[in-house]
């Protein structure tokens, strides 16, 4: 089909499209919270012909169109959960309002994530109603906890695994052939307690972890051509003393270690190990852990996983970012840029179980996770059109 008559179908469409995204975003979905979300995702599933519609344990719903062969799976992926607002007397629209205002569409989660949700859904659906088979079986999750280190996404994988996935973040509808990965680390060092009025009666702690945090701005970390390389942020600190006049015993630091693919879980291990090593007062001790997370869904069901987000990166000459970007040019009428994203999606989890990935979505990513969060809506409709085109010509590429 060509671009002009999928554009016309979604142009069609477009007041539908408006309205479910007006609705979703009027429906609050902070992580573990998103039951109200994945209701109406699944009503409009059903609303527009999708033949199975389902949801596993963690709440994620899973709906599928058949294909022209079952052999092959296509996921189209997106998630439910938006981060928390904050003080909604900051924002120009109230942050669940879900406005129409200046061409965009405004509200928390406009651009991450439901965008992309309501641009999948629709793709999918529109080329249901006009009795369009893509050539294999097409997917859309909607799945939970992403922003609190993809549980819906793990959950969703020990069921269902694509030969083949897009995933859906903001992008500025550009190709992404990529993103670091993410780990979040706790240090901690413990000294001696002592009145802070005798300071040698104590082992203050405080003095390595400075050591440390000067040695780790000065450390080698692993370059990289495509991101740069790795980056360590140390973020969070406390101690373990609520007043002002005691040394504490103990004080602790969170590292988020933006990893290069390429980069293990070891090598950053290793490093931060030995850093520890050479900068620790005599007496202090020190520790290093991978920070866990005791989840709850809004299902109920909990687990406890680690934060440690996944890199994944396709070369430039991939043969599924070739197809890809030919799916989305031949779709949209212009050229399509190939490009990489900055921060962490689901498909690192994805693509780490074996499945290509690259990444389309409506939104600019610096629009995710602020004040006054928006859509340019010229910008969702054309996302609709292209994931028709990625759902009907991605190609014979996957598994």
């Amino acid at each position: 089909m060509s671009r002009t008559d999928l554009r016309a179908l979604v142009q069609a469409a477009e007041e539908r499209v408006m309205d479910f995204a007006q609705r979703l975003l009027r429906a609050p979905s902070l992580s573990s919270q998103e039951g109200p979300a994945a209701e109406l995702i699944a009503a409009e599933m059903r609303a527009l012909g999708y033949d199975e519609i389902g949801a596993d344990a963690a709440g994620n719903v899973l709906g599928k169109v058949c294909g022209q062969s079952a052999k092959s799976k296509l996921l189209l992926h997106a998630h439910m959960d938006v981060v928390d607002p904050g003080d909604p007397s900051r924002w120009t629209y109230p942050p669940f309002s879900g406005a129409v205002a200046d061409g965009h569409l405004w509200g928390r989660g406009a651009c991450d994530d439901k965008g992309c949700i309501v641009a999948q859904v629709y793709a999918v659906g529109l080329l249901q109603e006009a009795g369009l088979k893509p050539p294999r079986d097409t997917y859309v999750a909607a799945v939970v906890n992403e922003e609190t280190a993809g549980l819906g996404t793990k959950v969703l994988l020990r069921s269902f695994v694509p030969d083949v996935a897009i995933i859906g973040e903001p992008s500025g509808n550009v190709l992404r052939r990529g993103h670091r990965g993410r780990f979040e680390f706790i240090l901690s060092w413990r000294g001696r307690s002592a009145h802070a009025s005798v300071p040698e009666e104590g082992l203050n702690p405080h003095y390595s972890m400075a050591r440390f945090l000067l040695a780790l701005r000065e450390a080698p970390l692993a370059v990289e051509p495509v991101f740069g390389g790795t980056s360590v942020s140390p973020t969070l600190s406390c101690v373990d003393q609520t007043s002002s006049n005691v040394i504490p015993a103990e004080v602790r630091l969170h590292l988020d270690w933006r990893n290069a693919p390429g980069e293990s879980l070891e090598d950053a291990r290793a490093l931060l190990t030995r850093l520890l090593r050479e900068t620790a007062d005599p007496g202090v001790s020190t520790d290093l852990v991978l920070r866990t997370r005791a989840m709850r869904t809004y299902t109920g069901y909990e687990e406890t996983i680690q934060l440690d987000a996944r890199p994944f990166l396709r070369a430039e000459d991939d043969p599924l970012v070739h197809s890809a970007q030919r799916a989305l040019e031949e779709a949209l009428g212009r050229p399509v840029p190939v490009d990489v994203w900055r921060f962490c999606t689901d498909g690192g989890f994805i693509a780490a179980e074996g499945v290509p990935c690259v990444g389309f979505g409506p939104g600019e990513p610096t629009m995710a996770h602020v004040v006054d969060e928006r859509l340019e809506i010229a910008q969702l409709l054309e996302a609709v059109a292209g994931y028709m085109g990625l759902a009907l010509d991605l190609g014979d590429v996957g598994r």
